[in-house]
């Protein structure tokens, strides 16, 4: 190649570099949308609501259960939909370095080329050229669009959100995870807590019924009172094998919650007994706090930066796009089988060079269009977040009036209890010394289990709120900051697959303040 080609082709490379510099990013910047929330919850009096502090990260152990926690552990671990989450952090990133390469030359290959040729005897062109050669060809070609109105640019915008929003989506699946687990333990140790009150009431109702038994053999009652002894009696341990199913299923629950075949866990649910017992306060934050805290928000916020970037990739497709193309190479034809020693020579040299310009101007509203489908989703990405929004704020008030109120009704349960123990220990007393009829034994007993199992599924009520409560402010994901979001065996056998390069080895990214593309904060978990 001489001199003067050369000098070309550095005119064209740096006529493209100036186009790509003065180039802009055509579409609107991301604005965080604003949501007006109040500035404190409707319980802020309650002296059981702390606002003057953030909520636990590590909120389950509030509950003081070995076996919570162990099971919240091994979850964070072995969830599959966990895992699933992680992997579309990977995936994202993929999709990032995709988006990055399409700021350099899309089009770049090397080619080669051997084509032998022979010409039909009844072309008359023997004076002119052989009838027989090769032609032999090797090169290189390459193709730049100039990002001049930002399409590239703004498709990293979209995809480096796109990353942030999957770690947010990560963290968002570690809340949910964390949450889920503890209401199935609450609910399988209420089911549990069922059928221990339903079989001291059957022991209670056996002494019932053996005192009407008694009565009835010394002619001092009828037959009708043991038969209504046994008939409630009967009742109760009917109830017994349904709560047991329903205990079954939640500990069939919790293990594919931790990526187990069911009936796998028994040993890890070894740990006191009864319905886990919520603290007497809880603190909670401000409405603000919550807002920064939620990774769900925080992922919503980032689709639609994600999305707003979108509409900046379909507008550049309504103006005219600039390239530059090239190609050099060596080409030689010989009239034998191999190429002719001249083939490295200067004068093999070809190439062809020079800017391209494309303009779609009759696209029929296509691309007009295509616009108003981005900015459509755009909006609609907007409204969602005010949606999310709000829904946060109601899930916290919900799970705080759910809290305190189921918490007033276990202080009125437990006397309900009280009196109807009592109750039960007098009408036996009366009934066997012949002050009352069996009739009044019968209420008492039936009132009791009823008394007890309201007190056990309000102590579940009170837990089951409580950890609606974490849910609904985001709690949980912190202590996972700095783990790795896929496991390791994973990350083998990806390794052993596919060339993954440095993504793999790299824990989930810290949450902390991002900032988008433009250099413009767009929201941040905390």
């Amino acid at each position: 190649m001489n001199l003067r080609t050369v000098g070309r082709l550095s005119v064209l490379a740096t006529g493209g570099a100036v186009l790509l510099a003065t180039g802009c990013s055509v579409g609107p910047n991301f604005t965080k949308p604003e949501v007006p929330v109040t500035a404190t919850w409707r319980t802020a009096n309650d002296a059981r609501i702390a606002t003057q502090k953030a909520a636990d990260s590590v909120w389950w152990k509030a509950f003081n259960d070995p076996a919570l926690d162990r099971l919240v552990e091994l979850a964070y671990q072995q969830n599959l939909p966990l895992q699933i989450a992680g992997l579309r952090i990977l995936e994202a990133r993929a999709q990032l370095g995709v988006a990055t390469g399409m700021q350099f030359p899309q089009s770049q290959f090397l080619f080669g080329k051997a084509t032998w040729i022979g010409i039909s005897q009844s072309v008359p062109l023997a004076s002119i050229a052989p009838r027989n050669y090769g032609d032999y060809q090797v090169g290189f070609d390459a193709a730049w669009e100039l990002d001049f109105w930002g399409k590239y640019r703004r498709g990293v915008e979209a995809e480096t959100a796109g990353v942030l929003a999957s770690v947010a989506d990560y963290y968002s699946a570690i809340v949910s995870v964390s949450a889920e687990v503890a209401r199935t333990y609450v609910v399988l140790r209420t089911f549990e807590a069922l059928v221990e009150k339903s079989r001291e009431n059957e022991r209670v109702q056996e002494e019932g019924l053996q005192i009407a038994e008694s009565r009835f053999h010394n002619g001092a009652t009828s037959e009708l009172d043991p038969s209504q002894a046994t008939t409630l009696l009967e009742s109760t341990r009917a109830s017994i094998p349904p709560l047991q199913s329903s205990a079954q299923q939640a500990r069939n629950a919790l293990s594919t919650l931790l990526g187990q075949p069911a009936g796998t866990i028994d040993a890890l649910l070894e740990g006191p007994p009864g319905v886990p017992k919520a603290p007497a306060s809880v603190a909670v934050g401000v409405p603000a706090e919550m807002l920064r805290r939620r990774p769900d928000i925080r992922s919503a916020e980032l689709s639609a930066a994600a999305q707003c970037a979108r509409i900046g990739v379909a507008k550049a497709a309504l103006y005219p796009s600039f390239s530059l193309l090239g190609t050099i190479g060596l080409e030689t034809t010989s009239n034998t089988t191999a190429p002719s020693h001249k083939f490295f020579s200067p004068n093999s040299i070809f190439y062809s060079a020079g800017p391209q310009i494309n303009w779609p101007f009759l696209n029929y509203g296509r691309l007009t269009n295509a616009v108003r489908v981005e900015d459509a989703r755009f909006q609609e990405t907007l409204v969602g977040y005010r949606d999310i929004v709000l829904r946060a704020v109601q899930e916290v008030e919900d799970a705080l009036a759910g809290f305190t109120n189921a918490q007033a009704a276990l202080l009125f349960q437990q006397r309900a209890v009280t009196s109807a123990q009592r109750a039960v220990q007098l009408s036996l007393v009366q009934y066997r010394e012949g002050a009352a009829d069996y009739q009044r034994v019968l209420d008492a007993q039936r009132s009791l289990l009823q008394q007890e199992n309201t007190l056990v599924q309000t102590s579940s009520s009170v837990a089951t709120n409580l950890i609606g409560l974490y849910k609904a402010l985001g709690g949980g994901w912190e202590s996972r900051q700095g783990q790795p979001a896929v496991p390791e065996p994973t990350q083998r056998q990806m390794k052993e697959r596919t060339n993954w390069g440095d993504m793999l080895p790299q824990p989930s990214p810290p949450v902390s303040a991002q900032s988008s593309p433009q250099g413009k904060q767009v929201g941040s978990l905390p």
